[in-house]
Parts: structure tokens; sequence; C-alpha cells
């Protein structure tokens, strides 16, 4: 007799999994929750969130509210004012259409809603714990809408233990608010993390909303990007290559307002400034295209940051030549060839290029071992050849030489200004220098952070760098750990960070470049799960690092291998790369003969 397995999950359930795909983070539910406020008309939006959003993320807003009888229905899944029939979907100019996300949200935490429509005497106020309305009054509110999101993934333990530091979370949260104030200038925002406001937007044009948001710096380094077409229409800024840096961090692309992510649209804007940057740089752009909704498609992602377009080939060429042109009208690039962009000639396939190797400029006068370090970038990628190894044997190998080491004595040479190679009676030591001053900066960092007072030198004169709200809020959360490696910050006026003091390590004349660094987008903030004192030492002993090709003496050869022998752990770099490998005298002997 045959067995029936297969069952119909329980409403909850399913709306868990549904939850899933929808909020991944407390992020995603400040996304949600403020296109739905700019669909509502709202010229006015307040974001208000506790613990990076873990205990409270509210969202409150002037536009039109809700009725008594609306409000419950806008929990339920499938529910929505924005679309009626199937062919609605190829004509979407709302930020939310698919009726899940109020419903994904109710379903993993406890929510407060309260709205009231002009018209009305009184608001209705409803609570809703997973799914489930319990309570529905009315209450005296202005009119508009207030949703609270209290205790996310209070009904589902897994998820929440996978939420990431508070710093990282909030990092989350500031990146999607930055990307949906950028797209509607014409609302005033506010934005309150543990009842410190961190943002206070009014209604401007594009321009001096980017300043705000990004900081005075910028006010000197966008150029207008414009243009007009049956097929599209382009405006926006991009950023000169004298502001370009070496992260993705200010890459805006907008459909009707939308942010999106298009490798596709981004190749045509690196393909307009190539050959204008330098190598290992990227090009920055806030990049704005209105497009006819029936020709292009946004439902084919749960975020919907994914889009298709009808016409992509027309878009690509229109886009890298209004960029081209502005770049050439602003005298940003040296030699332009307008009369090939003009005729928006269709582009070559999409395709990855190969990176050119880029020129290293020498310093006779470095010396990485004497408090004055030069900064270098932090996303280089040197490379010792990753060389199988037996870790227990090389462990032995430099057990033995530890016990008798003298660096006067040691016989060392530097190969291809990249590597220290040692004579030893089992064989050669090769030594990745960057790497191996990594490990040695790295300890010595983490070191001051278990001491009272971490050993600094005071400034002559402070000195003082404008920041934007994000980055004063980010010197906040990481003011602690920074003094306690030797640094003295001064955080009193809210757009002027200044430095009293810097750790031994650091050297003035590059502290202006080392600030910049601190506020790229770092991949170490987000994918991993250290504490902010050993992502602090990573990024600080990667930036003060001696780089690839750097001419080393005698004198600093032997002081850095005495100083890598005195670590703690002598095979890895703080970013787990293999500092060294052991060639076995039997071995080359074996490949000789």
């Amino acid at each position: 007799m045959s067995k029936n397995i297969i069952a119909l999950l329980p409403k909850h359930v399913a709306n868990q999994i549904a939850a899933g795909e929808v909020i991944q983070r407390p992020s995603s539910i400040v996304k949600e929750l403020i296109e739905n406020s700019i669909d509502s008309k709202a010229t006015k939006i307040q974001l208000i969130i506790k613990e990076a959003g873990k205990t409270l993320i509210q969202v409150v807003d002037n536009g039109i509210g809700m009725s008594p009888f609306d409000l419950p229905i806008a929990f339920e899944r499938h529910t929505t004012s924005k679309i009626k029939k199937a062919n609605d979907l190829f004509k979407i100019k709302t930020k939310g259409f698919r009726g899940e996300a109020l419903a994904s949200i109710s379903a993993i935490s406890h929510i407060t809603a309260i709205s009231r429509q002009l018209n009305d005497e009184m608001a209705t106020c409803i609570k809703i714990s997973g799914n489930k309305v319990e309570s529905k009054e009315l209450v005296i509110a202005e009119f508009g809408t207030s949703i609270s999101v209290n205790n996310l993934f209070f009904n589902i333990p897994a998820r929440r233990k996978f939420l990431k530091s508070n710093m990282v979370e909030l990092k989350h949260i500031i990146d999607e608010f930055n990307r949906l104030v950028i797209s509607h200038n014409n609302i005033h925002f506010s934005f309150f993390q543990n009842n410190n406001e961190i943002f206070n937007l009014i209604k401007t044009d594009l321009k001096k909303r980017i300043i705000r948001v990004f900081g005075a710096k910028f006010s000197e380094i966008l150029v207008p990007v414009k243009e007009d077409t049956p097929v599209v229409k382009i405006n926006g800024f991009i950023i000169k290559p004298s502001g370009s840096k070496k992260t993705r961090g200010q890459q805006f692309f907008f459909i009707n307002k939308r942010y999106i992510k298009s490798p596709f649209l981004h190749h045509a804007v690196n393909s307009a400034f190539e050959g204008i940057l330098s190598s290992g740089y990227f090009p920055g752009y806030f990049i704005f295209f209105e497009i006819d909704p029936n020709k292009i498609d946004i439902n084919i992602h749960p975020t919907k940051t994914e889009v298709k377009f009808e016409d992509e080939q027309s878009i690509y060429a229109i886009l890298r030549s209004s960029i081209k042109h502005s770049l050439g009208i602003f005298q940003v690039s040296p030699t332009l060839d307008f009369d090939k962009d003009s005729s928006m000639d269709t582009p070559y396939s999409y395709r990855d290029k190969s990176a050119s190797i880029p020129p290293i400029s020498l310093n006779k006068s470095f010396n990485p071992f004497n408090e004055n370090n030069n900064i270098y970038n932090i996303e280089s990628n040197d490379g010792l050849i990753e060389m199988d190894s037996d870790s227990k044997q090389t462990q032995e190998i430099f057990s033995e030489i530890i016990e008798d080491f003298v660096p006067q004595q040691v016989k060392v040479f530097q190969l291809f200004n990249k590597y220290l190679v040692s004579a030893l009676p089992s064989g050669l030591l090769i030594i990745n220098q960057r790497r191996a001053h990594q490990r040695i900066l790295y300890e010595k960092f983490l070191a001051s952070l278990s001491e009272k007072d971490a050993p600094s030198q005071q400034l002559l004169f402070p000195f003082e760098i404008k920041v934007s709200d994000t980055e004063y809020l980010y010197f906040t959360e990481q003011k602690n750990v920074m003094e306690a490696m030797g640094f003295k910050i001064d955080l009193s006026n809210s757009k002027v960070l200044k430095i009293i003091a810097i750790p031994v390590l650091v050297d003035e004349q590059n502290l202006e470049s080392l600030v910049e660094k601190f506020l790229s987008d770092d991949p170490l903030t987000h994918k991993n799960g250290f504490s902010l004192g050993d992502t602090m030492a990573k990024r600080l002993c990667k930036a003060l690092s001696i780089p690839s090709g750097k001419t080393l003496t005698i004198e600093e050869q032997q002081s850095l291998l005495a100083s890598l022998f005195a670590c703690k752990e002598k095979l890895v770099s703080p970013f787990n790369r293999q500092i060294l490998v052991n060639f076995d005298a039997i071995e080359i002997e074996k490949r000789i003969n």
C-alpha cells in the first residue's frame, strides 16, 4: 500500500520561508519600509533604529496613510495597492508591487503599525506578532504612517544568530539608506541610531544631496552627465579621476529612481574611462536612467536590484558616449575620439579585461624600520606563489633557526625586490618581505590593545579633515579601538575629524592617506567576523607594510628577519597568506642531479 508523505505547510511556516527570500538582515527591512513611505507620496520620512536594527526599526512618514480597513490587510501576503492585473507588472512606477514585504516582516518580528489618512479624525493602531494581529484600536496621531519593527527574528533563533556585529549591520543600513536618499532628493529624510541623529537631509537638488551624504570634498570632483534620447534619458554625475578610489564604494545606477546593479552598464562606464584612470582605480558615478517601464523588467529578483532591458545595446552605447562627452567638456580626458562616439556605435561584447601591470616607483630614501613608513595600497595583492609545504616540518625548521639566531650573522639576500632568501644547513628559506612585515606590524598593533597606554606621538598641529555624517559615525564607532592603538581623536565637531596624536609607527605626512583608507569600503569589515580591534590592526598593517618591489639594505633585511622570528606566529600573514617556503637541500640535490 502506498504511503503519502507530501503535506501542505502550515501558514506560519510558509510565511517564514517566504520572509527568508525578502528579509536577509535589518537593512532589508529599512529598504522595504522606506520604499513604502516613498510610494505613499511622503515628503518627510524619519528612520529610527536601535542596536543596528536588531531591537528596533521604525519608519515614520507623512504620506497618504491607510484606512482602518486597509491597515491590517496590508500585512497579509499578496495584498497590494500597486497592481491589479498581470499586465501591470510591465508598467510599474512604484517601488513596491508584490505585496510580500510587510507580510514577510510581520512573520519574523513584533510590529506596531499606526496610520491615519488626512480626512480621518483618529488613527488606527494594530499590533502584530508572527503574522497574527493581536490588537486593533483607535489612537491619536498625526496623519501618515508609523511602522515599528521590534525583536527581529525573535521566532527564528537560527537566523538571528547569523546576524553580524552592530557595526557591520549598521553599515548595511547606512548603505541602503544612502541609495534611497540620493535617488529621492525631493524628500526630507532624518535618521536616528540609539537616539543619536546621524542624518538630517532637507529637500534639495541632487548635487547638494550627494555632497551632504558623502562629504564636502565631493563639491570639487563631481562632473555632470546629461543625455536625452528617445530610448533613454540620462542624468547624474561622474567623479573626476582625481577623486577615484581603489574600492567600488561610490558607484550608483538608478533606473526610474530605483537602485540597480548592472555589470553590463558598469562595463560601459569603465570603457568611457579607459586610458584616464590609473591602474587599480575604479570610476565613481551617480547615474540616473529614465526609461519607459514597458521597456524593462525588474520582476526577476526578490530585491529588485536586477533589471533586463529591451534594448540594452543602445543604452550601453548612449551611456558610454554621454560619459566620454562630459569628460571632454570638462577637460578631464586628455584625448577623446568624439567622431567615433557621436554615431552611438554598438558596443563590442561585454568581456573581462586583464589588468595591466602597474609601474612601480621606488623611493630610495625610504626605510621601513625607522618609524617613517609610507602608506601603500590597502587593496594590493602581492604574491609569493602559494606552495604546498608541511607546516609541521616548516615549524620544526624555524625552531632550529631560532635557537641560535643572530641577525648580523645570517646570510641573506633579496630576490626580485620581493623575497628574502637565506641559506640554511638544511636548504633554502624564502620569505615574502611584505607579508613578513605585515605580520610584524599586526602583532605590534594587537599588543598595543592590551597595554594601558599605547605609545603615541603628539602632533605639533592637530590633523583636521572634513567628514560626512557617515564618516563621522564610522570614527565614533572606532574611536575606542583607535585610541587603544595610539591615536588620540577629537570628535566634538560632527563635521570635522581632529587627530591630536598618532601611533609611533605612523608617519604624519601620510596621515591623510591613511584616514582615506580607513573610510574605504574594505571587505574585511563585512566578510569576516573579527573584532573591531583585529580589523583595525589589519587595516593598519596592510597600509603601513613595505611594498613588493622595495629594495632593502642588508641591515634592513636582517632587522626584518629578526622581527619576524620574534613574532608569535611566523608562518602566515594576518590574512592567512604563506610567509615563507623552505626548499630542502636533499630535494634540491635530487632536482640538480
